[in-house]
């Protein structure tokens, strides 16, 4: 069958390689269908012109992949459309973190014929199969589709439990040479990056996570190092960037990683999603000498009691230790924080401010967002029953219209008093930032003419 990739513009001038989509394809290929990537991303076409582009193609199906974010549901919605409207509408699949905890209502929003649950690397292959032999659907684990009038959701598909069955992403049948100009922080300007997986899952419950995958499983660091050294020699990676849920869940598979990156030589940097639990000087040192220059850490707020409220697992003391321990090894923290939670209120966003301000390297910009109760996540349907959100509709019509903007308010403080709080945090971080940035501007003006240094290339170049 011919399947067409779609993925999706966000936005922005650069954007993060699709690597969900990238694994889709390639198990599609293996399993002998021919596979087209549509990139709206990269050449920034009207939602219009897809539907002009199946006009004027046939494809059997046509699949998108989202994340739970306001942006994504709202650009969804314009590319169902757009599908839609299409004269030769293929049979059309979304998937991904978004729909995957109610499937039945995204079918009835976005008209689509079926919903992949969860994983879909396996899903996907016996999919197909049901769908080009045109038997039912009904014994297709981890789908939701269309029955008639009703949507018939099926039981899930079981994780898979060694990631080293499935094949690496089908990177050339996307533009590589596109997604590598993503930037990360402590990228030099020369380097080309790009995503990887060496796990999936988390051993956490946090209250607002919606991905809530159960168990942790890692990949071979051999596979994963040889995937890095393909990207490297067949693309010019220079940095990779591990998105995995929680790199940092398994002691033994980072050590691991990182013997293998020491092994390999290769002139790559990297950078991961980490838990603070498991820091140790021994184990940053190590992720230091392996080439890792930044680690993405999930704080979110610092007063034990929230933490715990939240079920995070940790305490500002850990969080402290651990962000020194960073530091110290030369690596840079994400000190990613978040407000609204189930007993924050003024006193504890300003002992985050203060956290941020203390321990802030100015890799990144630091601002603080609400809590957002996404969908499949405890805390969601904690706020159903607050009365604080109605439903899955009520979420994505009216509270999520803006990551920066309160979907539902658990603190005692009223909307007003929330975001005059949140106005007061985030001028204070975001002045500064840049009074900082000021600051090193001014100072290099000084160290140029005081020392003529030659090797200067002139301010528009920093």
């Amino acid at each position: 069958m011919r399947v067409l990739l779609v993925v999706y513009d966000n936005d922005s001038y650069t954007h993060l390689f699709p690597m969900g989509l990238g694994y889709i394809a390639s198990v599609l290929e293996e399993n002998g269908h021919d596979v087209e990537v549509y990139s709206q991303d990269k050449y920034h076409y009207p939602d219009a012109h897809l539907t002009q582009y199946l006009n004027d193609h046939h494809y059997d199906i046509a699949m998108v992949s989202v994340i739970a974010g306001y942006y994504q549901y709202k650009k969804l919605l314009k590319i169902s459309a757009a599908i839609n409207e299409s004269k030769n509408r293929p049979t059309y699949i979304i998937g991904g973190y978004g729909p995957t905890p109610e499937p039945e209502y995204f079918i009835k929003k976005t008209g689509a014929d079926i919903v992949a649950m969860g994983e879909g690397e396996h899903t996907t292959v016996v999919l197909m199969k049901a769908i080009e032999e045109k038997t039912s659907l009904s014994e297709v684990s981890g789908i939701a589709f269309k029955d008639g009038s009703k949507v018939t959701i099926n039981q899930r598909s079981p994780l898979i439990k060694d990631l080293d069955t499935i094949s690496w992403p089908a990177y050339k049948k996307f533009p590589i040479d596109y997604y590598r100009l993503e930037r990360e922080p402590r990228m030099e300007k020369t380097d080309f990056g790009m995503p990887l997986m060496s796990a999936r899952g988390c051993t956490f419950k946090c209250t607002f996570c919606y991905r809530m995958d159960t168990g942790y499983r890692a990949r071979n660091p051999v596979d994963l190092l040889d995937e890095v050294e393909y990207l490297h020699k067949e693309f010019g990676i220079t940095y990779v960037s591990f998105q995995d849920d929680l790199l940092m869940s398994s002691v033994e598979h980072t050590e691991n990683v990182c013997r293998e990156f020491r092994r390999r030589n290769l002139p790559v940097k990297w950078n991961c999603n980490g838990r603070l639990n498991y820091c140790s000087v021994e184990l940053v040192k190590m992720m230091k000498d392996s080439g890792c220059v930044f680690i993405n850490y999930g704080i979110e707020a610092m007063d034990n009691e929230v933490l715990k409220n939240m079920k995070k697992g940790l305490r500002t003391e850990m969080v402290v230790k651990g962000i020194e321990m960073t530091l110290e090894a030369g690596i840079s923290p994400g000190l990613n924080m978040m407000f609204g939670n189930i007993g924050d209120n003024k006193r504890t966003l300003k002992e985050a401010v203060d956290f941020l301000i203390k321990y802030d390297d100015f890799a990144q910009m630091r601002t603080i967002r609400p809590v957002t109760p996404y969908p499949g996540s405890p805390l969601y349907y904690d706020a159903i029953d607050k009365g604080l959100i109605k439903d899955v509709a009520d979420f994505y019509e009216n509270k999520h219209v803006n990551s920066d903007l309160l979907a539902a308010n658990f603190t005692e403080l009223s909307d007003e008093e929330f975001y005059e709080s949140l106005t007061e945090a985030n001028t204070k971080l975001l002045t500064n930032y840049y009074d900082t940035a000021k600051q090193e501007a001014v100072k290099q003006v000084t160290d140029l003419y005081k020392d003529r240094q030659v090797g200067f290339r002139g301010f528009r170049q920093i």
